[in-house]
């Protein structure tokens, strides 16, 4: 089939303005083989286009992203700068009281960077999850170790109601688990109980924390699992159950929420399919 020059040269400029980001129609609706290049071509630049759309969308996602550390991190450091220009004119008793903040300064910092750490490893897919066969008061007990303080603090206790075996790595689920309470500790009242089940289904081996405070609402729903968006806690910064949930999937697994209410509380489920 002959192709006039014409013809090439409008397809070579339309090519240029598709590779610029302009949007142009290749189709055509002629034979021949002209057409079929076309055609062919109209596809790549459909996906191109896609493809710099969806670049466009990280790149911003990213921007956010990285706002949101730089915003949880200056809180923590501002405070520690402002206790430390204080610290030395202060008196004793001041002196410890500055210190302590410090401190909590410091291991506040200390796991935000832990934990984006591992989202890190998460999302790069560099996390070799080794599954082993583990009791629910196994996995729970370490999953308290953490929380020792905040449980005394609130005066608040976790019960096992059923033990059971789950097939899961132990290090992560521990830290998925850890989290989760967590979360219901802030969740739920000073003194009250958070219980804590296993069971298991021909589909799934499930552990659930259900914790004592008055559900969630549709909002709080919705945000639960997206990064900085959600935390019980006024201190918090909303990657733990994130975390949590990424920790879950990379073990073939998921999370439901039962967000509870009239009397109920939310009822977390991490679940891992057979």
């Amino acid at each position: 089939m002959w192709v006039s020059k014409t013809e090439l040269e409008q397809l070579s400029s339309e090519l240029r303005r598709a590779i610029n980001g302009e949007s142009v129609e290749f189709r055509s609706n002629q034979e021949g083989a002209l057409s079929l290049l076309r055609n062919d071509l109209h596809t790549f630049a459909a996906q191109l286009g896609a493809e710099r759309d969806a670049a466009n969308a990280a790149k911003v996602e990213f921007a956010e992203y990285m706002e949101n550390i730089s915003h949880q991190l200056k809180t923590p450091v501002t405070s520690m700068m402002l206790m430390t220009d204080l610290l030395e004119a202060a008196p004793p008793e001041r002196q410890e009281e500055f210190l302590a903040n410090i401190r909590m300064s410091l291991a506040r910092v200390d796991w935000l960077v832990g934990t984006l750490l591992k989202l890190a490893k998460l999302d790069a897919g560099a996390v070799q999850f080794e599954p082993q066969a583990l009791s629910a008061k196994t996995l729970l007990d370490a999953a308290l170790g953490p929380l020792a303080i905040l449980l005394d603090v609130r005066e608040q206790q976790v019960v096992l109601v059923q033990d059971g075996m789950l097939h899961c790595d132990r290090r992560w689920t521990v830290e998925a688990l850890t989290n989760i309470i967590k979360n219901a500790c802030e969740a739920s009242p000073t003194g009250s109980t958070i219980v804590v089940d296993c069971g298991e289904n021909p589909l799934y081996e499930w552990v659930s924390v259900e914790d004592a405070g008055p559900g969630l609402s549709r909002a709080e729903m919705a945000a639960l699992f997206v990064r900085f968006a959600s935390s019980s806690s006024k201190d918090g910064v909303g990657i733990g159950l994130p975390l949590a949930l990424a920790i879950a999937r990379g073990q073939n697994g998921d999370i439901d929420v039962d967000a509870g209410g009239k009397g109920k509380g939310a009822t977390f489920t991490l679940k891992f399919y057979k």
